[in-house]
């Protein structure tokens, strides 16, 4: 009986080299390419064009931080409790990827793809086919009593300052796709059929781009996260040199009101 296989086009080492996809790593890749070139390549199993790449850094660049959001206080909080857990704190800073926080990219990504998909035959060639298309989309949703993906955000009520550039980018860079073309049209047609009007939120907006750039939906929340890591390893390191952990425990704990 033979022994099984276990196939991999990623990475493998030897005794004297590290070859990571097809190239020699120490050779031909460092110092010769840059870690969201890396990234990209990784995932998509090609290198991108520099197009690709000047949007793909900018989405990565929007989702690092967001301040002292729940995945910061999370990571300081579990530095607190281990402050030699690294590791643990960004875990813990990583785990609340969610609907809410984090996820929207990959949940964003999704319903734009979902939403050309049972479209008719080739995408809409104006504005018109595309508020048209958006439109259906919309109400779809809001008929079923279900929140659009990356419509609103909690801070930026106005507008969300990243939406805006993630879209010039793509155009100035020459791969604004079909996924953004319809976030867009979601941003226009939204107001008439929910009755209010929403900002097309960052979150949103990068998972449009990064379904634009060939990326399978499945994969768009973990481009969050890696931008995340980032921004949370920067909290981690201001939590070293300046910690508010304790303070803001002690600040719960004396606002604590037990209800028996």
């Amino acid at each position: 009986m033979s022994e099984p296989s276990y196939p991999t086009s990623i990475g493998h080492s030897d005794a004297d080299t590290i070859t990571l996809l097809g190239h020699d790593l120490a050779a031909d890749l460092m110092g010769q390419v840059g870690f969201g070139e890396l990234a990209f390549w990784l995932v998509a199993q090609r290198r991108p064009s520099a197009g690709e790449l000047r949007l793909f850094e900018a989405v990565l660049v929007a989702l690092a931080d967001h301040g002292l959001t729940p995945s910061a206080i999370a990571a300081r909080l579990t530095l607190t409790g281990a402050p030699e857990s690294a590791q643990g704190a960004l875990a813990a800073g990583l785990l609340g990827g969610g609907s809410r926080f984090l996820g929207v990219t990959e949940d964003c990504g999704r319903f734009l793809a979902d939403a050309l998909a049972a479209q008719d035959g080739a995408p809409p060639s104006d504005d018109a086919g595309w508020d048209a298309l958006a439109a259906r989309a919309v109400a779809a949703q809001h008929a079923a009593g279900r929140l659009v993906p990356g419509l609103g955000h909690p801070v930026h009520k106005a507008g969300d300052p990243r939406t805006p550039v993630i879209i010039r980018i793509a155009v100035e860079a020459g791969v604004q796709g079909p996924h953004l073309r319809l976030f867009e049209a979601i941003g226009r047609v939204h107001p008439a059929i929910l009755g209010r009007t929403l900002p097309l939120n960052g979150a949103g907006v990068c998972g449009a781009a990064l379904a634009d750039l060939g990326f399978p939906v499945e994969t768009l929340r973990g481009f969050a996260l890696l931008a995340r890591t980032a921004g949370l390893l920067g909290h981690l390191a201001e939590e070293q040199r300046r910690p508010i952990g304790p303070a803001v425990y002690d600040h719960v704990d004396r606002s604590t009101d037990y209800q028996p």
